[in-house]
Parts: structure tokens; C-alpha cells; sequence
């Protein structure tokens, strides 16, 4: 009955799509060889003395415990190669995310920006500067003192 169920819950999980088809080929499989051998026990002791175990309980737990390893295992390089993908993902979106916020910026971040009251950069006069001035008239004594 526990390989039925275990098929069973496979089956399930596949069907609403919790569970991905290249994992559930491992636990259908799995499933197959669990259901004969809960309809059959004495089979299981005598393919424990085939392979020189003492017992069929022995071999179930032997089994097992490689499973566990093996599943262990690959979840671990899952999850590696999960990891640097997404570290990858995630410095490609930086890179964008750079890209289209300097190609945003109508004046590159290193461009020097124009002064208010500059001659010749379109900026406009800055406070206490004289509205009568032209940009071609030369800078008092206390301007250039000022700027010193």
C-alpha cells in the first residue's frame, strides 16, 4: 500500500504542477519498485540474500540511506548552480539599470555643469549680479578680488 501511495502523491504533485517532470521521473521510479515489494515482502528477503544482506529490513535501510545521499547531493549542485545564476541575473540588471539611468541623464554625470551668472553657458545671473552688465564688459577690481 505504500508504494501505491507514494505513486499516488507523484502523480498528484504532477498534476497540479508542484512537482517539475525531470524530478518526478526519480520518484515514479522510486514508486515502482516500493509498490511490488509492499504487495510481495517475502521478495524483499530474498533479494537481501542475493545480494548477501542479512536481512530484507537491512537492505531497506541501506537503501534508503543512499537515497537520502543522493538526493542530498543533487539539491546541493541545484542549489549551487542556482546561486551563480542568479548572482549572474543579478550583476546583468545592475549593468542595465546603469545603462538606462546614464542614458537617462541628458548630461553625463563627469560633464561640468553650467554656473548661474557665467558668461557664454546660457546659466542665468546669479543673486547680486548686476541685470545692466553685458557678458563682454570686463570684471571690477572687486570682482576679480572675489574670485581670488
Amino acid at each position: 500500500m505504500t508504494g501505491l501511495a507514494v505513486l499516488g502523491c507523484i502523480v498528484e504533485l504532477l498534476r497540479r504542477q508542484q512537482l517539475r517532470e525531470k524530478y518526478a521521473a526519480l520518484w515514479l521510479l522510486i514508486g515502482l519498485i516500493i509498490a511490488p515489494l509492499g504487495f510481495f515482502p517475502t521478495w524483499l528477503d530474498s533479494i537481501a540474500n542475493k545480494l548477501g544482506v542479512a536481512s530484507g529490513v537491512s537492505l531497506v535501510l541501506f537503501a534508503g540511506f543512499v537515497l537520502v545521499l543522493l538526493v542530498t547531493l543533487h539539491l546541493s549542485w541545484e542549489s549551487s548552480r542556482l546561486e551563480a545564476e542568479t548572482r549572474t541575473l543579478a550583476e546583468e540588471v545592475a549593468l542595465i539599470r546603469a545603462h538606462l539611468a546614464q542614458s537617462a541623464d541628458p548630461m553625463p554625470a563627469n560633464a561640468v555643469k553650467p554656473v548661474a551668472g557665467t558668461p557664454g553657458t546660457g546659466g542665468t545671473p546669479g543673486p547680486g549680479a548686476d541685470e545692466s552688465t553685458d557678458d563682454t564688459t570686463t570684471a571690477t577690481s572687486d570682482d576679480r578680488e572675489a574670485r581670488a
